[in-house]
């Protein structure tokens, strides 16, 4: 090997080095999540819940709050 490419060779592995870390932050992410979504699945299959059964404990009605914030903006658009 002679010293041009000796430099290539190091050119091409700092090249490579430096993809592999910008890479391996996000391929720890895409890991993470996808031990996070097992888990779930998981415990949801403990409970006995199926994905496409939907359970909501959460009642769909507005609350009084969002009530009056509906009514102040619709007074302001009319006033305006």
């Amino acid at each position: 090997m002679n010293t041009n490419q000796i430099e290539g060779l190091i050119g091409m592995l700092l090249t490579f080095g430096i993809l592999v870390l910008l890479v391996l932050p996000s391929a720890f992410g895409v890991a993470r999540d996808r031990r996070a979504d097992r888990q779930i699945r998981e415990a949801q299959e403990a409970r006995g819940e199926k994905e496409d059964q939907k359970s909501s404990s959460r009642s769909t009605v507005p609350s009084t709050a969002t009530w009056y914030a509906e009514g102040r903006r619709s007074k302001k658009l009319v006033s305006s």
